[in-house]
């Protein structure tokens, strides 16, 4: 692929973010406007994203534009609890005919509706052409990172997790009850596993402490870790030339199923074993493409590139089982139901102190949309986008009911005060209620960007390597 051609994909995939988000930002704010509409409310102006308009037109009295922030959008609806201070509305205007709290009540609601409608329709599209399982089912210890918690706790290869902190778990990784997920969102400072032994009759329970990653001062807090990988299998994708493996007789295809005489339950513990051997010759119990099994003897080496390296039998490893990607097809109202769930924990642990989820682990549009950016390269991403859909619109209208002025659950709320005690909340009052909150609410959205990008520039290019360079 040429320069241009990956500089064309790349504006491509931009576009598309860019897109996206309008979409789901403009449906929610439809939903205020037609319910403004219905009720006959007097309407200002339509603009996606904030800021002074970079593209504006008045059609049947209402400026419709589009804003140089690109961060939300609003319906400027006067005669619901004023905006002006922030939309930038006429404040020398004639007053306008008083609404009802009712209609001020349909309108504010109309936009959290919208999103849960669009995140329905994409749910489903999620049903109609599926989308990946992107699931780890084992829930068996391959690999136990050594001087770990875990390993310090007792966990070993082999040991069958079955609950954590008393709840059960459901795979490795790709939902909320799997193994990865329960230990970054235990809370306290001890995590308990219930593990199945091989070899012993009832469950032990061990109980292990975390560790967080240390990370620098712009960047996200570390996540919860204790050291474990699942088992996979050990499934040779293929042989570097000259190399131990090559000249031992492994092939593409075989699988390895012990290293001297211990039961192999992943590559990477495989690895950690020629660690401890020091170049010294080991005994890998083979099963060959064939389906036959012998005993072969390798010798590891360490390779004179990159430096640095432990010492490698010059193999790649197969893990596409190891993630079960299967197009499943959800329907559309479970899809919505394990985003509510998804959402009422996110927030429960950011609420609870002896969690170590916090507001800087909350993303904002920087964060998600270099998530859309990467989905959208990875093989059938454009099915995990719309189901991110689901999950984005369903975020969306839990976050604006709540009852925070300025968003929509605040205008649901000062209505039902309104209609409780008989009138409005003074016009004055309100003004700074809303000003202060709306600060808030900018100094949040700050905080988590200032996070995304951090994290973002914090990268430095590292993460698993996915190769092995050996020098003949």
């Amino acid at each position: 692929m040429t320069f241009l051609q990956t500089a064309l994909q790349f504006l491509l995939l931009i576009f598309v973010v860019v897109m996206l988000f309008n979409i789901i930002i403009f449906v929610h704010e439809l939903g205020h406007f037609l319910a403004g509409k219905w009720r006959g409310l007097q309407i200002d102006r339509f603009q996606i994203w904030f800021g002074k308009p970079i593209w504006k037109k008045e059609y049947k009295g209402v400026q419709y534009g589009l804003g140089w922030i690109p961060a939300g959008g609003f319906v400027a609806l006067p005669q619901m609890a004023p905006m002006e201070a922030i939309e930038g509305g006429d404040r020398d205007r004639k007053p306008l005919p008083p609404i009802t709290p009712m209609d001020k009540i349909i309108v504010a609601f109309a936009g959290p509706l919208f999103s849960l409608l669009l995140a329905l329709a994409a749910g489903l599209v999620v049903w109609g052409v599926g989308k990946p399982k992107d699931f780890v089912p084992s829930t068996t210890i391959g690999y136990v990172l050594e001087d770990s918690p875990g390993e310090k706790a007792g966990i070993r290869p082999g040991d069958v997790i079955l609950a954590i902190n008393g709840e059960e778990v459901n795979g490795f990784a790709g939902s909320l009850e799997s193994i990865t997920e329960r230990i970054i969102l235990s809370s306290g400072e001890k995590i308990e596993f219930t593990v199945k032994r091989p070899g012993v009759e009832e469950p032990l329970t061990l109980v292990s402490g975390f560790d967080t990653p240390e990370s620098k001062w712009f960047q996200r807090g570390g996540l919860r870790q204790v050291g474990l990988a699942p088992a996979g299998t050990a499934l040779i994708a293929d042989v570097l030339k000259g190399s131990p493996a090559a000249k031992a007789g492994l092939a593409k295809g075989d699988v390895i199923l012990s290293v001297d005489g211990e039961r192999l339950f992943s590559d990477i513990q495989l690895a950690q074993h020629l660690k401890k051997k020091d170049n010294k010759t080991v005994s890998l119990g083979v099963k060959k493409v064939d389906g036959t099994e012998v005993v072969m003897e390798v010798t590891p080496e360490v390779p004179l590139k990159p430096e640095g390296r432990n010492p490698m039998i010059g193999v790649f490893w197969d893990q596409s089982n190891d993630v079960d990607v299967r197009i499943v097809h959800p329907n559309p109202f479970t899809q919505v139901a394990d985003s509510l769930k998804m959402m009422w924990v996110t927030i429960t642990k950011v609420a609870d102190p002896q969690s170590s989820i916090g507001l800087g682990h909350l993303s904002g549009p920087v964060g998600i949309g270099d998530m859309l950016f990467t989905l959208l390269q990875t093989e059938n991403g454009w099915r995990r986008i719309i189901g991110f859909m689901v999950l984005f619109n369903v975020n969306l209208a839990v976050l604006n009911m709540l009852p925070f002025p300025v968003l929509d659950g605040g205008h649901i709320t000062l209505a039902i005060f309104e209609k409780i005690f008989g009138k409005p909340v003074q016009m004055k009052a309100m003004e700074i209620i809303q000003t202060v909150c709306a600060l808030a609410l900018i100094t949040l959205m700050l905080y988590v960007t200032s996070k995304d990008i951090g994290d973002k520039l914090g990268r430095g290019g590292g993460g698993k390597d996915q190769e092995i360079i050996f020098a003949e």
